[in-house]
């Protein structure tokens, strides 16, 4: 299978459960600024949207969404921690958090602080907004390892990729203890660490390709 992906964007979420999951993903790495491929290709013939993550099964079917990506990733080992059961609350419980996640934290919070058009009076707004829902998270985390309990799920890869967005806008989250010591937890995961050393690799290359500096 085949993951198109960016790095630092929300498919490092899908590269996450993949790895928790043991599967062996070959990455495309997709540069969003131009929509295109490494071999300078367009992004858009492979999907038409134009955004990742996008997986490329085995039959030729192509799958975008990262939450729907996770899904089906967690359903090809069924009894694994990381997605509960069908049917069962637990299950539905990990659903939430990912609709939260992706509605609340990366459309409504932290994209008009990615996109260049956003006007500088509602940049102000949007770091507000963020700041409120990741001081609600702050306190769901105060007895609980992770977000549905004592289980890492795909909510955690997910609700981590975005979270750390907050290094790149500059949001300090020293008021936040509990959702540091989680993002700590997260990030000291082997699959977490493997996922990331490739993303910063890639991006090494990158930034050498194009004459910007390494830091």
């Amino acid at each position: 299978m085949k993951l198109y992906h960016e790095v630092r964007g929300c498919s490092l979420a899908v590269d996450i459960v993949a790895r928790e999951l043991g599967e062996a993903l070959a990455i495309e790495w997709v540069d969003m600024r131009r929509k295109t491929l490494s071999d300078g290709s367009d992004y858009h013939r492979v999907n038409s949207k134009g955004t990742v993550p996008l997986l490329l099964l085995p039959d030729g079917n192509r799958l975008s969404e990262g939450m729907v990506i996770s899904q089906w990733l967690a359903d090809q080992h069924p009894g694994h921690p990381i997605l509960p059961p069908p049917g069962t609350m637990a299950r539905y419980r990990v659903l939430e958090w990912m609709s939260f996640i992706a509605a609340d934290l990366h459309k409504g919070g932290f994209m008009p602080l990615f996109k260049q058009t956003t006007p500088p009076e509602y940049r102000a707004i949007a770091a507000g907004y963020v700041a409120s829902k990741l001081a609600w998270l702050d306190d769901q985390l105060a007895d609980r390892t992770y977000l549905t309990g004592a289980d890492f799920s795909i909510a955690d890869a997910h609700c981590y990729t975005i979270a750390m967005w907050t290094a790149v806008h500059g949001i300090d989250t020293a008021g936040w203890p509990h959702l540091m010591a989680y993002l700590a937890r997260i990030g000291a995961r082997p699959s977490v660490r493997a996922a990331e050393a490739a993303a910063a690799e890639e991006g090494a290359r990158q930034r050498a390709r194009e004459g910007r500096p390494i830091p």
